[in-house]
């Protein structure tokens, strides 16, 4: 495979592409293959050193309603059941038609990608909907994840990709996702799961003694590994560490852009459109605190989104979305010092907060939200009741069984040696629950009190507070071994635990405005031609709301795909290979 990375040294002023695509995560990268798909020249610039944004750190998970896989798992899904569900949950927080092109583009987005492409997905039997208690949820067929890829076919191009949190790969760099995490743990149970352990920890053994990173890319690695093969397949120019300084205007229509990289700068023409794909506002120095609530607040995700292209765009007439319920994404998130000096923040999506024996708590010690709603919940949840009680950082705490069994952020289960993690205060520990509050600094009485509601709750399976474990989404995040409630669990087996959780931002669901087929709009409702916006570069189409898993990535490629063929004029499915 010829690699098609290229220093803008390659690149003639005045060079001439049929699109160019800023940013390289899930959203530019579809962009620029789709158009590669129909033949044309293409150009995918990227500002940092690694392509795959914060979708290469993601899990990648795809929300695609009614594509050729759902029928495998949900044959009775419907568009009308998915519309009911998305009016339900997100409302008048985006507009309907939005929706609706999204409903009419997503299955042919992804099944042009599996035609012509290695892009490869697959559907799990059991992948529910976030917002169970809305007509119309479903507990599989709409997320799809994407299929492990072998890093070793890019070749040298392998180590262009954004790694992975470290904290989120075992024995310090192999990627594993959840079926792989489920034979890892039934290896000694199965000899299915005995042969794939075996397999994938030999692989990674065979790149440690290469001296190379993990090779086999799974979740969101292994869905930009996807893309970057069928990229240079087709011979798309990529530039990295590469900054848009300005987009090139003529009467009113986007042509192309001035690119810089180092001290060289090229103006480069798009002949039918530029789309905008670079994450949004989550690292612009003045938007963020603009348009993010107060309070200490972590971002997880890649450094690239600076919101550089919003300003650009917004000095053309372009504007930001109003109306969201919310202006990001949320997840708590755990923060640790790394032994380099950087800071990792560990996103809580479901490993903890929903498992047994678990509780999280404000800082007077009393619960404030039920732990087993989505990541986004929890952190609306955190900041609402902040604003009465203090609750920036809360508290995930455990007792030994709980740390054992199901592990705690970045404390793995089964981890023996507490001490790094007590040395530097990312886990605090207390003989008694009395003790434990102490070193937390919440009133002893009151968590004394909660955890004793708590063991009342495992006992009976009800949570009579904040309804844990009612939702068929809560539950299948519990453990399924545990009954009458998977989610409940006693915290009764000294010593205990706790860890701090924070607000963390996963993406920005306030964009720029853009019509059903992603052309960046003014205020006076006119579209700026030639200028195209997907991905967190856009305005969700969710409103600020969370309805369930990959409902940025499922939308970002499928806008991806809706700029691509308007921009180039296609009006013709292309399914074929």
């Amino acid at each position: 495979m010829t690699a098609m990375f290229k220093n803008i040294e390659a690149i003639s002023d005045d060079a001439r592409y049929d699109l160019i695509a800023i940013g390289s995560g899930a959203a530019g990268m579809a962009a620029a293959l789709f158009a590669a798909i129909e033949g044309r020249k293409v150009l995918l610039v990227e500002r940092t050193e690694y392509v795959g944004g914060t979708s290469a750190l993601s899990a990648a998970t795809t929300w695609i309603p009614n594509s050729h896989h759902s029928k495998s798992v949900n044959p009775d899904d419907s568009r009308e059941k998915v519309r009911t569900f998305l009016d339900g949950v997100v409302g008048n927080h985006s507009a309907p038609s939005m929706r609706e092109a999204f409903l009419d583009s997503a299955p042919d987005a992804v099944a042009t990608l599996e035609a012509n492409s290695i892009v490869k997905f697959r559907p799990y039997a059991t992948h529910p909907d976030y917002e169970q208690q809305f007509e119309g949820a479903t507990m599989r067929g709409r997320a799809l994840e994407p299929v492990p890829f072998d890093g070793r076919d890019l070749g040298a191009d392998l180590g262009n990709i954004r790694p992975p949190i470290p904290e989120f790969t075992i024995f310090g760099g192999m990627m594993v996702d959840r079926t792989d995490i489920g034979h890892l743990l039934a290896l000694k149970k199965s000899a299915r799961s005995f042969a794939h352990a075996i397999k994938i920890l030999a692989h990674y053994a065979g790149d440690r003694l290469k001296g190379r990173r993990g090779s086999r890319l799974v979740m969101g690695n292994a869905l930009i590994g996807r893309f970057l093969a069928s990229l240079n397949a087709r011979g798309v120019d990529i530039l990295i560490r590469t900054e848009v300084q300005d987009l090139v205007t003529e009467n009113g229509t986007v042509t192309g852009a001035v690119l810089k990289s180092g001290t060289t700068s090229r103006r480069v023409a798009a002949t039918h459109g530029v789309v905008l794909a670079a994450g949004g506002f989550n690292r612009h120095p003045q938007r963020r605190g603009e348009l993010l609530p107060k309070g200490e607040t972590y971002s997880p995700s890649a450094p690239g989104h600076t919101g550089t292209m919003q300003d650009i765009a917004l000095r053309l007439g372009a504007r930001l979305g109003e109306g969201n319920l919310d202006n990001a994404f949320w997840a708590p998130v755990s923060i640790r010092r790394r032994a380099d000096g950087s800071t990792a923040s560990f996103p809580h999506f479901v490993m903890d907060r929903s498992k047994p024996g678990t509780v999280c708590v404000d800082q007077t010690g009393r619960r404030f939200v039920n732990e087993s709603v989505s990541y986004h919940l929890f952190g609306r949840a955190m900041f609402e009741h902040d604003k009465q009680v203090p609750c920036i950082p809360c508290f995930i705490i455990t007792d030994a069984t709980g740390l054992k069994k199901y592990g705690l952020g970045m404390v793995r289960m089964g981890t023996r040696n507490l001490a790094p993690y007590l040395a530097d205060s990312y886990l605090t520990e207390g003989a008694t629950i009395s003790e434990l509050a102490g070193k937390i600094g919440v009133p002893a009485t009151n968590l004394e009190g909660t955890i004793a509601a708590m063991n009342r709750y495992a006992a009976d399976g009800i949570d009579p507070d904040f309804g844990r474990g009612t939702t068929p989404y809560h539950r299948v995040n519990g453990d399924a071994s545990i009954e009458p409630n998977p989610t409940l669990g006693p915290i009764s087996t000294a010593p205990y635990y706790a860890v701090r959780l924070y607000p963390g931002d996963i993406g920005a669901a306030t964009g720029l405005v853009v019509n059903e087929w992603a052309q960046v709009m003014r205020a006076d409702g006119s579209a700026i031609a030639g200028l195209y916006a997907c991905g967190n570069e856009a305005n969700s189409i969710m409103g600020g709301t969370y309805p369930g898993p990959g409902i940025t990535i499922g939308p970002a490629i499928t806008f991806a795909y809706r700029a691509a063929r308007h921009a180039l004029g296609v009006t013709q499915a292309r399914r074929a290979a």
